[in-house]
């Protein structure tokens, strides 16, 4: 589907420049903001990231961990 969007002139020039590094179209570019941006508002991106810790042995007890980070007292 086409469609019209006002984007202003310094961000076509960002979305030019970083098309030309990646060697893609701008509009790729657009699609796949879109398609980060849609995944991010319907959650995939927590699912995706659910459980990457588990298998860490350094932390020990999650609470005392994050106690521990932010200062607070066991």
């Amino acid at each position: 589907m086409r469609f019209l969007a006002d984007i202003p002139d310094d961000d076509i020039q960002w979305l030019d420049s970083l098309a030309s590094e990646q060697g893609v179209s701008r509009a790729e570019l657009v699609r796949r903001a879109i398609a980060s941006y849609r995944a991010d508002i319907a959650g995939d991106a927590i699912d995706n990231a659910f459980g990457i810790w588990r298998g860490r042995t350094d932390i020990g007890d999650g609470l005392k961990y994050q106690r521990r980070l932010r200062g607070k007292r066991e």
